[in-house]
């Protein structure tokens, strides 16, 4: 332990970085309420999406960077601010003339229009727990209307009426001037209505912690900040509920970095200590959009779960978390590969190493045994060609190329093919696009097809005074080194433009993997067969 505890000390992958950071914080003495606490918070607007997802698997890689550098224990939360006000109604759920009926209700106020669950705001929370759980996430789940109604947050509450006055100043500064008119740190929910109420208070009693404010038709109210009859703003909350949990640490994204100052002011007028935070860039659709949960748009988290395995989307997550990145379809392939090129490369590395490695972060340090021998890039590729309409259809092939591997021996690899024939059905054929080879081409295809059927009609004895042997020239990397010759022999500048006439005219894509490799897994004759139909234009439609 001392030496992997010694390589996160000095480790330069983020999560490590901003663990030392929060040990910082107790570095003279622990924290009074026995552990340090990690926060996420969720809206539940709309359906849960993949960034949401995000904030829970970074912080709980931050968290188990934190285990490895302290023996102070740890906790996650997961706080659903559910008492929030319906303001708009997303456009990806059904019945949406019901819900317009109950506009400015908290969430858990308004009917599940999918008539699941008690609410929408119980029918959303229930969504992240179960995607949440699929990934194993150990946190505890906090709802805002239990923490409101409960008692819990009673205290903090009392002291937001104590000190409304300092509260306020640190809002209004950053408010324009018509808005500074009406805004209130409470939110009173109206005793007849239900709705949440954007009003501004008449008077705020301290020593009795009671709001009293005029309702939209002028009818005066007198309330009690506790027991759930009011919430705070959401930006007030925010600190409010650091300041009540004892929060260290909670990570957000870049459209909530300029509230910092506020939230961190909020927590400590009442009484708390501001935690460590980070910011996270925001993911993009594939028009570069921002993704939303009212819109609906991007991938949601089970699109994602429909085409690879979870591992993937956590590398994804890892990756580079401070710059902004699309998501969309087409990043699923690439994550997929590169989070098991990791895992190959891990147990040939030094501790060190190790720590800096994705897959120790994905994993908590027991990162399993990659199984996967044929990319997943290769596997869509096959499907494309194979006509397969399952992960059977394409063990034909891969025993073929790979005959110690089998679907109980290679579970990864398995699954990998069932993603793969679903993806290439769903994303990729119906966006196919072949094209007949130019004379430049067509010569250098048929040259190649010469050379694969030299090969294939070679005996082994044939190869007994030649230094390389057949098994090697029949290798993926035998093969690669065949088709790049082909390339220079015919003047192809640069060598790429060659290999995107392989994709282009044989698997109707513009990029593709290794074509080496491709023909190591398809096969030398049905490659041959397949550079025949090519030729012929049989994939191109008029």
């Amino acid at each position: 332990m001392s030496a992997l505890r010694d390589a996160a000390m000095k480790s330069k992958a983020w999560p490590f970085e901003e663990a030392r950071a929060i040990l910082k914080r107790y570095e003279k003495a622990p924290p009074e309420k026995g552990y340090v606490l990690f926060e996420t918070g969720y809206g539940p607007s709309g359906l849960p999406h993949i960034g949401t997802f995000g904030e829970v698997a970074r912080t709980t890689m931050i968290r188990r960077a934190f285990e490895v550098i302290s023996d102070i224990p740890t906790r996650l939360i997961c706080f659903s601010d559910d008492v929030d006000g319906m303001r708009k109604v997303p456009e990806n759920v059904p019945q949406q003339d019901m819900l317009r009926e109950h506009m400015q209700k908290p969430l858990t106020s308004v009917p599940d229009p999918y008539g699941e669950y008690d609410s929408f705001g119980h029918h959303n929370n229930a969504m992240l727990r179960r995607f949440l759980d699929t990934f194993g996430f150990e946190y505890d789940f906090i709802s805002a209307t239990d923490f409101y109604k409960s008692g819990r947050f009673d205290e903090t509450l009392l002291r937001c009426a104590e000190r409304y006055d300092a509260i306020m100043a640190i809002m209004l500064k950053s408010l324009r001037e018509e808005r500074q008119q009406t805004y209130s740190a409470f939110l009173p929910i109206h005793p007849e209505t239900g709705r949440v109420l954007y009003v501004p208070m008449k008077h705020v009693d301290a020593a009795r912690g009671e709001i009293t404010f005029d309702d939209e038709t002028g009818r005066e109210w007198t309330l009690p900040v506790t027991g759930g009859h009011v919430k705070l703003q959401w930006k007030p909350d925010f600190g409010a509920r650091w300041a009540a949990l004892g929060v260290d640490f909670e990570m957000y994204g870049k459209d909530h970095s300029t509230n910092t100052p506020i939230y961190d002011g909020i927590c400590e007028v009442l009484g708390g200590r501001k935690p460590n935070h980070m910011t996270y860039e925001l993911f993009l659709d594939d028009q570069g959009q921002k993704i939303s949960k009212s819109k609906g748009n991007g991938l949601t988290i089970d699109e994602w779960l429909t085409y690879a395995a979870t591992e993937s989307l956590s590398y994804f997550m890892y990756q580079k978390p401070k710059t902004a990145k699309r998501m969309h379809f087409d990043v699923i392939p690439r994550a997929v590969d590169e989070y098991h090129q990791q895992l190959r490369a891990y147990p040939d590395q030094d501790v060190d190493a190790q720590v800096n490695n994705p897959v120790w972060h994905i994993h908590g340090g027991q990162p399993p045994v990659s199984k996967m021998v044929v990319p997943f890039s290769m596997l869509l590729n096959l499907a494309s060609v194979a006509g397969a309409k399952d992960a059977k259809g394409l063990w034909g092939y891969i025993r073929a190329y790979a005959p110690e591997a089998s679907p109980e021996t290679h579970p990864d690899l398995d699954a990998a093919a069932g993603f793969a024939v679903r993806y290439f059905a769903d994303k990729i054929a119906p966006h196919r696009v072949f094209r007949a080879p130019t004379e430049q081409e067509r010569a250098a295809m048929l040259d190649l097809r010469a050379r694969l059927v030299k090969l294939a009609d070679v005996t082994a004895a044939e190869f007994e005074n030649i230094p390389t042997n057949r098994d090697e020239l029949l290798s993926a990397d035998g093969l690669q080194s065949m088709v790049f010759a082909v390339g220079k022999d015919h003047g192809f500048e640069p060598l790429r433009d060659w290999f995107k006439a392989l994709y282009e005219v044989l698997l109707g894509a513009s990029e593709g993997p290794r074509f080496g490799g491709f023909i190591a897994l398809y096969g030398v004759a049905e490659t041959i067969a397949l550079i025949d139909k090519g030729l012929a234009g049989d994939f191109v439609t008029v």
